[in-house]
Formats: C-alpha cells, structure tokens, sequence
C-alpha cells in the first residue's frame, strides 16, 4: 500500500458565492502542487450549508466539478468535498471523490439535517460509496451521517481511511471530536473529519476541529507518520 499524504482544508464560504469560492479553493490548491494525494474540503465547499438547492444546484458535469477535474489532474492530487448536485428533478447534498486519472465517485448524503429542514430541500441517498485510490480502499459520508454507526460500520474491513465532509457549528463542537475517535475505534480505520471555519449566512458560527484519528482512536498531529504511510494535515483558512 502505497503512503497517501492527505490535505485538510478546513475553509471559510462565501455565502452561497459558487464562483467566489472557486477562485478561493484555486488559489489555496496551486501551493500544493507535488506535496499531497488528496485534498479535503467541508461539506458544500461552495456554497455553505444552504437550503436554497433549486437555485445553487449542478450537475457532475457543470463549472463546479468542472474545474475540480481540471484542478485534480493539472495538480496531481484527487479532491474530495460535496456540493449541491441536481439529476433528474431531483437535489442531493452530493459527496464527490476525484481522482488525477479523471476518475470520478460519487455518494449522496444519507441522513438529512432536519432541524434545519435539509429533508424539504433534498432527497436522501440510499448507497454508500467506498473507491479505491493509491492502493487505499476510502469511505466517504457527510456530516449529519456521523451520528449513524451502523451506517457507517466497517463490514469485512472494506475500507481504510473513513471521510467526513461537514459544516458543524461550533456549539456541538464536542459532538464531533468525541464521534470522529469513537468511529476511528469501532471501525478500526482511520477517520478523517474536514468541518469549516467561519459564520454563515444563517449566522451560525464554526470552528473547524478537522482532524485525522487513527484505528487506535487518537488524532494524529499535523504531520505524522501513520501505520500505513504519511498523513499531512494542512488545517487552511
């Protein structure tokens, strides 16, 4: 298995600005050129947690994903975040998953936020999505979805390294640091957790906490040697 250098870019959002926070995500990309496998970004990296879906969605092959394909394989390295996908009259808190080869997965978000009314405004996703990259067989979920073990259990120990994309306000700050370790433990993996920084546009406040917790379930530290090869924690604003 081949060492996989992982990016944590724990960004502040424009409110629902999609070509503002692109020209932001490239400027922070460019620097990273030849020093990372993979880039994570939070949970609808674009736009904020926003419900307005019908106006901000796109499809997989709009300007978002776009220009991250064009990123990803001008920069070597695969990005991992959501976005607000449309397909079929339908609107999905999409998970995104590509690679420098143009590979491109995709998993759409499982549990919905209802107290903030995310069920009105988007349809739930049925199946998780587990792609392999640099030998590393990867997981990806989205925020809410770290509340539902079962979800994400480790079955036949299908996967290695678990991601989650989120936007977690600080206010339920423990709840994330104390999820992302118990997942790390009970799933043996290691755990990634990429949350934003930054008040959005409904006034709630967040303050990042991204992290990578190995399957002995402590955080590694920003530049670590992990059992399977090197993790770089690059926490960018």
């Amino acid at each position: 298995m081949e060492p996989l250098r992982v990016s944590l870019l724990q960004t502040d959002m424009v409110w629902e600005n999609i070509p503002e926070n692109l020209a932001r995500l490239h400027r922070q990309l460019q620097p990273l050129a030849g020093t990372t496998d993979l880039v994570v970004l939070p949970e609808m990296f674009s736009t904020g947690f926003t419900m307005e879906s019908e106006r901000l969605a796109e499809t997989t092959e709009g300007p978002t994903l776009t220009a991250l394909r064009r990123w990803s394989a001008t920069y070597g390295m695969a990005l991992a975040g959501s976005f607000i996908a449309t397909e079929q009259g339908k609107y999905y808190n999409r998970a995104f998953f590509l690679t420098p080869a143009g590979e491109s997965y995709f998993y759409d978000k499982r549990h919905l936020f209802r107290m903030e009314d995310e069920p009105r405004h988007f349809s739930a996703g049925c199946r998780r999505m587990i792609c392999s990259y640099r030998g590393w067989n990867i997981c990806l979920l989205v925020c809410y979805d770290l509340r539902f073990p079962v979800w994400s259990r480790n079955r036949g120990n299908a996967y290695d390294l678990l991601i989650y994309v989120a936007n977690w306000p600080d206010a339920r700050r423990r709840v994330w640091d104390t999820l992302l370790e118990a997942r790390a433990l009970e799933n043996m993996c290691y755990v990634c957790g990429v949350n934003r920084v930054g008040t959005d546009g409904n006034d709630l406040r967040y303050d990042g906490g991204s992290v990578i917790c190995s399957p002995r379930g402590g955080a590694t530290g920003r530049r670590t040697r992990l059992h399977r090869g090197n993790c770089h924690c690059h926490a960018g604003r």
